[in-house]
């Protein structure tokens, strides 16, 4: 079996981390955001991964180089030389993922973080017979979303409903399609858009059909939602593998703690932490719903809520970084600073107080 993952453009969304790698390789929970739909595709069969990439390719291909070999899964880019919507790129990849075996093929979004139940999606799909089959996830406010309107039973889909004024339903498309090649005949080369054109058509044809996923969904493609995105994986490893997570006196709730990192005396670790490789946690530290990238350093008696740390960056002595701050890669936070909410870009030493969000050029 094949997979697309459409990784597309800029991370403008999650910058400064996307100043320094391609948005699919920032860190989450430890591991480049991709790499958890790569390892979840290889798990069920998929021996080809195809990357619909228009930034930055040679990058994402050189690091992909190594877990290329380590999963055994081969791993190929197809380049955009313009934005092909979301459609598009399927219409550019289609030697890539059509072969004699006409078999299916999944197509994923690359910011979309859940427990991928991809062997379920397979037996629904050969279960109803249609041409397409995709995820659906509910959500508490679906007029911010498309939603999806699906017959119950059967999980036919009727229509599609572009952020809804009135209740139509709570079922919004999770980013997560397994398709029939024939579905490839439907796609011209041009920038187009696979939820308000292909599914549409296909839904039409009634040949298009939805399951609901089981377990969390996120979609980690800007900040606020990329730390809700890390609680509810932290939560869903707790269900499922616990062992992964740290224990120990200084730690509360779902915390991971790389091998490397190193943590020091009188901490207080949680809930809702992921720290990174070669991580320097200094004695009396306090971090809860943060990340804390590679190679980072909080010296003693800091205090870290709701942000992001990217790598290397250090935080000084009884400094305090909270309300979703990010540091970029290699940003310095002095002694005793106060960060609320600010954005700070890469390679920047920070020595006097952030009071209100803002961002630090």
């Amino acid at each position: 079996m094949k997979a697309l993952i459409l990784v597309g453009g800029f991370g403008t969304r999650l910058r400064p981390l996307t100043l320094s790698v391609p948005k699919p390789l920032v860190d989450f929970a430890n591991k480049p955001m991709i790499l958890h739909q790569i390892e979840a595709l290889k798990a069920i069969g998929v021996n080809e991964v195809v990357l619909a990439i228009n930034y930055q390719p040679e990058v994402m291909l050189n690091f992909l180089k190594e877990f290329e070999a380590k999963l055994g899964i081969k791993i190929t880019c197809s380049q955009e030389t313009e934005p092909l919507g979301t459609a598009g790129p399927l219409a550019l990849a289609r030697d890539k993922l059509v072969d004699a075996s006409g078999e299916p093929f999944f197509v994923l979004n690359s910011d979309v973080i859940s427990e991928y139940p991809l062997k379920e999606m397979i037996a629904f799909h050969k279960s109803h017979g249609g041409e397409a089959s995709i995820m659906v996830t509910k959500v508490d406010e679906p007029s911010k979303y498309g939603v999806v309107v699906m017959n119950e039973t059967t999980g036919q889909v009727e229509k599609f409903v572009e952020k809804p004024k009135l209740f139509v339903g709570n079922k919004i498309n999770a980013g997560i399609y397994l398709l029939n090649p024939s579905v490839l005949d439907r796609i011209e080369l041009r920038p187009t858009s696979i939820e308000k054109e292909v599914f549409p058509n296909i839904a039409a044809a009634k040949k298009l059909y939805a399951m609901v996923l089981p377990g969390f969904w996120m979609d980690i493609g800007q900040p606020r939602d990329y730390i809700s995105g890390l609680t509810l994986y932290l939560d869903s490893l707790r269900k499922n593998s616990p062992s992964k997570l740290a224990s120990g006196p200084h730690i509360v709730g779902n915390v991971i703690v790389h091998e490397t990192a190193n943590i020091g005396e009188g901490c207080l670790i949680g809930p809702d932490v992921a720290i990174g490789p070669g991580c320097v946690i200094e004695s009396g530290v306090r971090l809860s719903r943060c990340t804390v990238m590679r190679g980072v350093r909080i010296k003693k008696h800091s205090c870290i809520s709701s942000s992001i740390i990217g790598w290397h960056s250090t935080v000084g002595q009884w400094a305090r970084v909270e309300n979703m701050t990010i540091l970029g890669e290699d940003v310095h936070v002095c002694d005793e600073v106060y960060s609320n909410g600010g954005v700070v870009l890469p390679h920047k030493e920070i020595k006097s107080n952030i009071l209100k969000p803002e961002i630090v050029m």
